[in-house]
């Protein structure tokens, strides 16, 4: 409660903050914005009926868009997707492995090519989603969900949700660029808590009537609670490895430097991304299976959502995310090589190649922890929910995203606070200096 005073008594903070909760509020009214020539009410009742399948987890990350067949149906998946593709080519195609070395100018060539993947990516699956829609008028029990079926549907809905996703890339990136937090996180953060409040309802409707006994829902309180704890543990916990600054003799003769310090390793360093990518690299074959692709259907039978073919291939593409997503983004060697410059080192260790290796060691080892600490908290709840029947709304990874941008978001506005009140320290000194000099004057 401290820190939210403060943030509101900071001025550059508080608007930041207005700044985002604006852009999710458009977010938010964008979601009942109907594609042309569908009735939603009819897809609302096919997605509840389908709730714990891939189309359901589907409706989930979409912030309850697909069940409104609204524009941003797509949800922010083909931007996720398309930075999977990206990361994925930087490992294997040299010319994009060098933008990275490029610093800003690099970064922003890589972002327009994933805005340029983001486009084709929404382009595909929208044409995708208008074969399924059609599909749905012969399926479903619920009555018609397309007005009129035809090549002008399928236009309009390709046309729709691309424009709706490429919104949503431009939402984002503003709120990076001039709100609080990872812009991109907070859009799947807002769309997953939308549905909390209304689920927190049937859950307590359930009670009221019996369908769910007072004991069962201080269980699953109590399993949310130990699985926020937990979560919160490993996001904050860190590896803290001890550095050293050589002393150094300045002109006059008096020893400089010597310092000690430590480099902040963190257990869990890829965050909530790993997740993130793993369950959009699940959801697209079910794009594949719209439009006929052979044996997409066997192989969504297959990795039913709770079953052990989806927790082991789910679990493993966590963990792979994380060590592939930690390797991207932090470099041993290029730290060492810093450390050096900077006249530091880690006790015992020359620095350098030394200094490199060790590191790598100490991060592949955290990263070890971490990975499996990302696939039990996102694995764990579907198992219990499943085996046990037990009412669960926010599912592990959805518990994990939830939990992980939170936090992150507080950290930087914390960080956001200390930096202004250096600025503002800097600044007062500088009016005592020019003060003096006008009086010595």
């Amino acid at each position: 409660m401290s820190l939210v005073g403060q943030i509101f008594r900071a001025g550059e903070l508080r608007r930041r903050l207005l700044f985002t909760l604006g852009m999710l509020a458009v977010y938010r009214v964008g979601i009942f914005v109907t594609t042309p020539g569908v009735d939603r009410n009819v897809m609302r009742k096919i997605v509840q009926d389908q709730s714990g399948t891939f189309l359901g987890m589907f409706n989930l990350f979409s912030g309850g868009a697909l069940e409104q067949l609204s524009i941003f149906a797509l949800g922010i998946m083909p931007y996720v997707s398309a930075s999977i593709i990206l990361q994925l080519m930087g490992v294997v195609f040299h010319p994009l492995a060098e933008l990275r070395k490029e610093g800003e100018a690099g970064q922003r060539k890589i972002n327009q090519y994933t805005r340029y993947g983001t486009v084709l990516l929404s382009l595909f699956q929208s044409f995708g989603i208008s074969f399924y829609l059609e599909s749905l008028n012969s399926q479903s029990q619920f009555g018609s969900v397309v007005v009129d079926a035809g090549p002008m549907f399928r236009l309009l809905t390709v046309v729709s949700l691309t424009t709706g996703t490429c919104f949503l890339m431009w939402l984002g990136e503003q709120i990076q660029e001039k709100g609080i937090g990872n812009g991109i996180s907070l859009i799947i953060f807002a769309g997953i808590v939308a549905d909390l409040p209304s689920a927190m309802r049937q859950l307590f409707t359930q009670v009221s009537i019996g369908e769910i006994q007072p004991v069962t829902m201080l269980a699953v309180a109590f399993i949310v609670l130990i699985l926020v704890a937990v979560v919160v543990f490993f996001e904050r916990g860190q590896r803290r490895l001890p550095i050293q600054y050589a002393r150094r003799s300045s002109g006059t003769g008096v020893a400089t430097g010597g310092q000690v310090s430590h480099l902040p390793l963190k257990v869990n360093a890829s965050g909530v991304i790993p997740p993130i990518f793993a369950s959009s690299l699940l959801m697209f074959p079910m794009t594949l299976q719209n439009i006929d692709v052979p044996g997409m259907s066997w192989f969504l039978e297959l990795l039913v959502p709770g079953n052990w073919a989806y927790t082991f291939v789910f679990g493993g593409l966590i963990i792979f995310f994380c060590f592939f997503y930690t390797a991207v983004t932090f470099q041993p060697v290029e730290v060492a090589e810093n450390l050096k410059k900077q006249g530091a080192f880690v006790p015992g260790l020359r620095p350098g190649k030394a200094t490199a290796e060790y590191i790598d060691y100490v991060v592949t080892r955290l990263t070890a922890g971490g990975a499996l600490y990302v696939a039990a908290v996102c694995v764990l709840p579907t198992l219990v929910q499943s085996e046990l029947r037990v009412p669960f709304y926010l599912g592990g990874t959805s518990l994990m995203i939830v939990v992980g941008v939170a936090l992150d978001t507080v950290q930087q506005a914390e960080a956001h606070l200390i930096t202004q009140r250096y600025e503002n320290i800097g600044g007062r000194s500088s009016e005592r200096r020019l003060s003096g000099r006008r009086v010595d004057a």
